[in-house]
């Protein structure tokens, strides 16, 4: 929120000075509470680690202990848990049947009212008519999504009429060198295919 609207004060003509109360939230010493806790989901807490973030991490599967620890995450059984606790929620699991809209009205009244949730899963992961009522009774502070559903929203949609949240065009992996190693990836998976070899990165294995 900050960087977007601050990114528009300081090139704004009508920018005279900048105000000295204009404060975000801190990051470091937060706690960030990850929901899927898979490869991407892990390569989230690296990172975090790195601010010195509390991590706490709901996922179908526990990790190793070790694995924990590397990274310092906390295991949370119940993703009410999690919820409760966190400063910021990031969604990072794969769209299915027993995620879609996992979350909706009741998880999001668990969340802390200073909270921040972030999506960078799949949109329909989240209930966006309880999300715009969250966000417009400040039932959370904000939210993050770089996901919705449709992609764009109908030009009309309330979310894109609300000032405490940001939308980008799902553009995660949207860099030269992402692109580049994700068709290196599919054509090994193709030509493994045609060599009745197995495949690399088989979605659903045997």
């Amino acid at each position: 929120m900050y960087l977007h609207s601050g990114c528009q004060i300081a090139v704004s003509p009508d920018t005279k000075y900048f105000a000295v109360d204009w404060l975000g939230v801190e990051v470091t010493r937060a706690t960030l509470g990850i929901i899927g806790m898979g490869s991407i989901g892990y390569k989230v807490a690296q990172r975090a680690r790195a601010f010195d973030m509390r991590i706490l991490y709901h996922n179908r599967n526990r990790r190793r202990k070790e694995e924990e620890e590397a990274v310092g995450a906390h295991y949370c059984e119940k993703k009410e848990d999690l919820l409760q606790q966190s400063d910021f929620v990031m969604l990072v699991v794969n769209l299915t049947p027993e995620t879609h809209r996992l979350i909706g009205k009741k998880e999001l009244g668990l969340m802390k009212p200073t909270a921040t949730l972030i999506n960078i899963s799949r949109g329909a992961v989240i209930d966006q008519d309880a999300l715009v009522e969250a966000l417009q009774n400040k039932v959370i502070r904000a939210a993050a999504l770089d996901v919705t559903y449709p992609e764009p929203l109908p030009r009309d949609h309330p979310l894109l009429k609300l000032n405490n949240i940001i939308i980008t065009p799902h553009i995660g992996t949207a860099t030269v060198q992402a692109i580049h190693m994700m068709t290196e990836e599919a054509i090994a998976n193709m030509l493994a295919v045609l060599n009745g070899q197995p495949v690399p990165s088989e979605v659903f294995p045997k």
